[in-house]
This record gives C-alpha cells, structure tokens and sequence, in this order.
C-alpha cells in the first residue's frame, strides 16, 4: 500500500491489547479518507461509482438488525433501562463469553482503527474509538463521527469502545442470543460488540443508544431529529421516522444544516451528535434534493445502491438490493452546512409523519401538551413497497419519542425533558403531513414537496403566527387557513377527499389507533392525556 507503511502500528501500540485485542496481521491508525478508500478497492470490499463514492454491498442485513440487539443487564443498568422487546437482557456472563471469542477471532486479521467523537458540544460529547475489520467500515465511521484533531487526541484514552466484526458470528446455544448476529452493548465495560452482520449503521445507532442513556441524567434531552439555522439564527428541529422527510427537509439551500438525525438540546442550546449525514437514497433526483445530490462523490459511502458495472452509473431509482439504499458523507459535504455543528435554543419544533391513511392535516400548530403526546405516539404509516410482508393497505407505525429502537431509558423520561424545554425556551411545535391528500394511499396523492416546503418555510418564518386557525374536528390540533405559495384548498385535508363521510370515518378509525396505542403508557399527566385526539 503506497505511503501507508508508516500508518501500520501494533495492537499494543494502539491500546488495543486492553480488549485482548492480539496478534493481528496488521493495525492501521486514523487512515485518512483516501488511504482508507485505497484499502477497501485493494481489499475488493466495493468499487468507485462513476460519480466517485465508493458502493458497497451489506450483504444479508441491509438494515439494522432490532431483535439481534442486547444491553448487558448489570447494577449499573437494572433500574434504569425499560427491558423487553427494544432492550433485550443479557447477563455479564453472556458478554463475557461473546467477548472472549471475538478476541480470539481477531487473531490473524488486519484491524482498523478511527478515533472519534460523538457530540459536537465539547461538554458533552464523548470520545468513541471504532476498531473494524473491513476498511470500509473505517471509512463509514470516519465520514460519519465527528474527527477530533490531534490536541483532542492527545494523551486521551477513549470512552467507549466498538468493536465491528461482520464475519465473527455468536453461537446462540451458547450464547444465549437469538441468531448468529448480535449487537450487544456494556455499559459497564464501555464497548459496543457487533457481529454477523456487515450493515454499517449500527455503528451509528450504537453510539446514539449510548448518549439516549447517558445524556438524561446530566439534563440534556437526547433527540432523533434533523435540526437547521435560518439566516437570523433560529433554529428548527425535524422529528420523524425514516421516510418522512427528515433529512430531505432539513436540507434546505436557504438555511444552514446543522445535522440529519441525531441531537442533544442542553441548556447551552442545540449539539448535533455527529460529524456526517446517512440519508436515503431510493429515488434520489438532483432536481428535488439538490444539497444531497451534490454529497455523493469521492469520500461518500453508498450502501447498496444499484450500479452498472460497466460505466459505473448509479441507479438511484432502483430497489433490486433493498428499499434501504444509503450514502453516508460528512456534513461539510453539504454546501451550508453549520460547522461546528452548535447553535441555540430552537424556535420551532416541527413533528414529520407520513400518513397514508390520507387523514391529517398537511400542517398543523400543536399545543405543548398535543406536543408532547404526538412525540410519545411518534406516528407514521408504511404501505405496501416500503417493506416486506406489508399488505395493499397501510399499517400504522407507533415509535415512542420518534426513536423506540434507541430508547434504553422509559419513553416518559424522554417525554419529561421535552416538556421541560419547552416550557423553559418557548419552541412553537408543527405537525406536518408528508404522506398523502385527497384520500388513503392507492386513492390520493403524495403531498407536493414544493407545498412541504412552502409550509415550512411560512412556519419558520413568522407567517403562520397570525393567520386565522381552525380546529381540526377530530385530532383539535390548529389548522391555517392559508398559507404563501400554497392553494387554500389544499390546507382542508378534508376538503380534498371526493367522499366525505369516507374521511370522517377513516379520520376516527385513525385516532382510535393513536388512543389504543397511547394506553401502554402509564403516568402521563392529565394535560397530556386530554390533547388525544376525539373518537
């Protein structure tokens, strides 16, 4: 490898003898971006798009793996994490055993090596070191967390350790896991175990679930949500589930981005947890996202996008490997973006959903209680295309706080600092509808991202404030009566159906579903259980 001789350090040089980490071929130490993309083509781990990203293929799991993720229940974890589904128990006996014999695994292999940071206020962010098999992996998480430079480095141990080894598999009748993959996390220990699977981002979703437990208890509201600077410096947050918009909204030419998906709101401000974007990718056109567009070239990382292996083209458009196609490109990437990636205290907290039942308005004004129950219901809805074994009709998708899977705590210890900031700051809460009108989907049609974007911009702005607002007869939430750039009619999600009596009932059927799903929750306060929707 050209000029990379000097880059090339033992284990025990790196510290990586403390996690029994021993007897590798090779260590290769904070490669920079082209190093790492040389490895991974000499490697044969991927190929360079005609564009310059490098694609890679994440073979069996093209998306995280939930149900093969385990926190180590311990002294330091027993009272504090909601265990069940999302955080599944697994005793220090059992890690120990998964630990010992991926140590043993890496004998014989070449590692890699990034340190990083996780959390852009230097208050709060942690030091993350990222030890991979693959070189690519190395270039995802470089791209990904933030890289600190060489006085942030110096002289300091990492807080936590990752430790990413797609071929070393667990053993289930031994391990007491529930596949060969597995995803398993130590607080106590601080290191991160990934096997059996080579999709990069749970490197990314582990790091976040470290934050989501830690960040609490120091008075900082962890947040999976998209974040943007306007030019006067107000700030707006996007929560949502994938498919909702969150990292298409937020890029916005005319305001800066701060990040796409993860961020702490202390009583300093805004922090966006990392160093880089993971967006989506099915569909992608320069036309509709011109800032995303733009990031995909030398140094981005495409995860399963569609390429021709003779000309190199990508074809964004194509879901032959998955749905789930990804690029992965630092923040700097992106024209305007916010760097360091701080700012205040948002003006606007604005809640995504992509509801294809057809039902909700395209925007709407939340009050801080309506707030705070739409951000424990985190409701979107799937249709068929999106995702196997889903039928011709939607499915409602309720992800507490828009981020369940990374939620080691209670969804209501979430839900408290929500309110709690506020309360204290003053953000004016949206609701806004990026999925269908006129009817469920199969019937109506996708909102316009050109309305989406009209809307969101009148909200920021200012000029939503003082427009006349009407009651939504079934979810109560404020309804403008219009809006710059947007047809009156097209604010009336009733008014837009042929049939309606046919909304009427799909509108109470689908507040039915947010007050079935709303009772698994036990404690939330009066206020906040009154803002359900009417039925």
């Amino acid at each position: 490898m050209i000029g990379q001789k000097q880059m090339v350090e033992t284990a025990g040089a790196l510290g990586l003898d403390e996690h029994g980490i021993r007897n590798v071929t090779a260590a290769y130490s904070n490669l920079e971006v082209p190093a790492l993309i040389e490895h991974a083509v000499e490697r044969r781990e991927g190929h360079l798009a005609a564009n310059g990203a490098f694609v890679v293929r994440t073979g069996q799991f093209t998306g995280r793996s939930p149900k093969d993720k385990y926190l180590v229940r311990d002294e330091i974890t027993d009272q504090n994490v909601q265990w069940g589904a999302v955080n599944q128990p697994i005793t220090e006996a059992q890690f120990d055993r998964i630990y010992s014999n991926m140590q043993t695994f890496w004998q014989g292999h070449d590692v890699y090596v990034q340190d990083c940071l996780v959390g852009a206020d230097p208050e709060y962010g942690l030091s993350v070191r990222i030890v991979t098999q693959h070189a690519w992996h190395a270039l995802f998480a470089r791209q990904l967390f933030i890289r600190p430079d060489a006085r942030q480095l110096a002289g300091k141990q990492p807080q936590f350790t990752i430790l990413f080894a797609p071929e070393f598999q667990v053993q289930p009748s031994e391990d007491g896991t529930r596949s060969e993959t597995a995803i398993v996390l130590s607080f106590k220990k601080r290191v991160v175990l990934i096997c059996g699977t080579s999709y990069a981002g749970e490197m990314k979703k582990s790091a976040f679930t470290i934050l989501n437990y830690l960040l609490p208890e120091r008075g900082v509201f962890p947040m999976h949500c998209s974040a943007n600077e306007g030019p006067g410096g107000d700030v707006a947050l996007f929560f949502g589930l994938s498919g909702t918009g969150k990292t298409t909204l937020s890029a916005d030419p005319l305001r800066r981005l701060i990040g796409d998906d993860e961020h702490g709101w202390s009583d300093n401000g805004i922090f966006n947890f990392e160093g880089g974007c993971y967006a989506k990718c099915i569909r992608l056109s320069k036309e509709q996202e011109p800032q995303i567009w733009n990031a995909l070239r030398f140094g981005t990382v495409l995860e399963n996008v569609v390429m021709d292996a003779g000309t190199r083209t990508l074809d964004f458009n194509s879901d032959a490997i998955t749905e789930n196609t990804r690029a992965a490109y630092p923040l700097d990437f992106i024209d305007n973006a916010k760097i360091p990636s701080i700012a205040g205290h948002p003006a606007n907290v604005v809640f995504l959903t992509a509801d294809a039942f057809g039902v909700l308005p395209p925007i709407s004004r939340l009050t801080p209680a309506q707030a705070m129950y739409h951000f424990l219901s985190g409701y979107t809805a799937k249709v068929a295309g999106t995702e196997r074994g889903l039928g011709k009709e939607p499915e409602a998708t309720f992800s507490a706080c828009f981020g369940a899977p990374f939620l080691p705590r209670p969804p209501a210890a979430y839900a408290s600092l929500l309110g709690e900031k506020l309360r204290k700051y003053g953000a004016t809460c949206w609701l806004v509808n990026t999925g269908w009108a006129g009817g469920p989907y199969g019937v109506g049609s996708r909102m316009k991202l050109a309305y989406t974007r009209a809307m969101l911009n009148a909200a920021l702005s200012g000029e939503l404030k003082n427009v006349p607002m009407a009651e939504h007869p079934v979810f109560r939430v404020a309804v403008p009566q219009s809006c710059p750039g947007v047809p009156p009619q097209f604010l009336d999600a009733r008014g837009l159906w042929a049939d309606k009596n046919a909304y009427d009932h799909a509108a109470r059927d689908l507040a039915g579903r947010f007050n079935n799903n709303f009772a698994k929750f036990s404690g939330v306060s009066r206020e906040i259980a009154e803002a359900a929707p009417a039925t």
